[in-house]
């Protein structure tokens, strides 16, 4: 159905056509990134990312029948000594293909890379609390909320809250 391939430079605009708007790109990225995205922060972004030992991996998401390029997703502050990681940058940016599990199986595909090629024992991720197809869409795949992180971004004149959420080794194996 899809696959995950290393994102790289060629693939910029496209990602950068999928954010529209200041609160969409703090949704999707958090404060890493200011609008408008553009090339710059997309070069610092990638510094470091994908290479062996990476603390960083970017992906973009390929539907395999078309081969066109659906989403991104990242797996990030790859910590091999505590064996963690933190999954984030999730989207689907093609409209169209959303609510269709689509989401589901792009976190999946990340986690295989987390527990069964790296060895990770954590995994966790954020997730604002008013994204509620995103929170059930992360607990089918398993993870569980840890706690509520209130308040936590200002985003215009309303503060958003974060969930924490988090899957172990021994819950991914057991699925």
């Amino acid at each position: 159905m899809i696959r995950l391939e290393h994102f790289g430079r060629q693939d910029f605009d496209l990602l950068i056509s999928w954010i529209d708007s200041p609160a969409f790109l703090m949704q999707w990225a958090g404060p890493h990134f200011k609008y408008p995205l553009d090339v710059e922060q997309l070069n610092h972004y990638m510094e470091g990312a994908n290479e062996e030992n990476a603390e960083v991996h970017i992906f973009k998401v390929i539907l395999d029948k078309t081969n066109e390029t659906i989403g991104h997703i990242s797996l990030n502050h790859i910590d091999l000594k505590n064996r963690t990681a933190r999954i984030g940058k999730v989207l689907l940016g093609n409209n169209a293909m959303r609510g269709k599990g689509i989401g589901q199986k792009m976190v999946t595909e990340v986690l295989k890379i987390a527990f069964d090629r790296l060895s990770l024992h954590r995994v966790g991720l954020g997730v604002f609390d008013f994204n509620e197809s995103a929170i059930k869409s992360y607990e089918k795949v398993g993870f569980v909320k840890e706690g509520l992180l209130r308040d936590v971004r200002k985003v215009g004149d309303e503060y958003w809250s974060l969930w924490e959420m988090s899957m172990l080794e021994d819950e991914w194996r057991g699925m």
